[in-house]
C-alpha cells in the first residue's frame, strides 16, 4: 500500500522560508512524475512544482526563482524548499506521485492533466504566511 506523508508546514512571516518534505512508503520516487500541489478551500488544486521521470524540474510561474523541488532517492523523499514566501503562498500543500513515467509537458505543473493523472496523494501540510 502506497502512502505519502508530508511534513514541514507551519506559520511564517512574509519573506521567510519553509522546507516541506514528503516521505513515501511502498513507492519509489525515481523515474516517476512527482510533484507538489496546493489548494485553497473552494478552489481547484494547482500545481506548484514537479519533477519528471528524467529528473527535470518545472515550476509554476508564481513560484519560479523562490521554490525548489528536489528528490532524495536514497531517503525516498521529495522536498520543496520555499523561500521569499508571500501571503498568497498560504495554502494546504500536497505531495503527489504517478505510477507511470511522464516527461516534459506531460509532467508540467501548469497542466490540469498533470494533476488529474497523479495516482497517489498525501494528506497535506498547511502553510500560513502572515505578518
Amino acid at each position: 500500500q502506497v502512502q505519502l506523508s508530508e511534513s514541514g508546514g507551519g506559520s511564517v512571516q512574509p519573506g521567510g522560508s519553509l522546507r516541506l518534505s514528503c516521505v513515501a512508503s511502498g513507492y519509489a520516487f525515481s523515474n516517476r512524475c512527482v510533484g507538489w500541489f496546493r489548494q485553497t478551500p473552494g478552489k481547484e488544486r494547482e500545481g506548484v512544482a514537479t519533477n519528471d521521470s528524467a529528473g527535470r524540474t518545472y515550476y509554476a510561474d508564481s513560484v519560479k526563482g523562490r521554490f525548489t523541488i528536489s528528490k532524495d532517492i536514497a531517503k525516498n523523499t521529495l522536498s520543496l524548499q520555499m523561500n521569499s514566501l508571500k501571503v498568497e503562498d498560504s495554502d494546504m500543500y500536497y505531495c503527489a506521485a504517478d505510477t507511470g513515467s511522464r516527461f516534459g509537458d506531460a509532467c508540467a505543473p501548469g497542466s490540469p492533466r498533470t494533476r488529474d493523472a497523479m495516482d497517489y496523494w498525501g494528506k497535506g501540510t498547511l502553510v500560513t504566511v502572515s505578518s
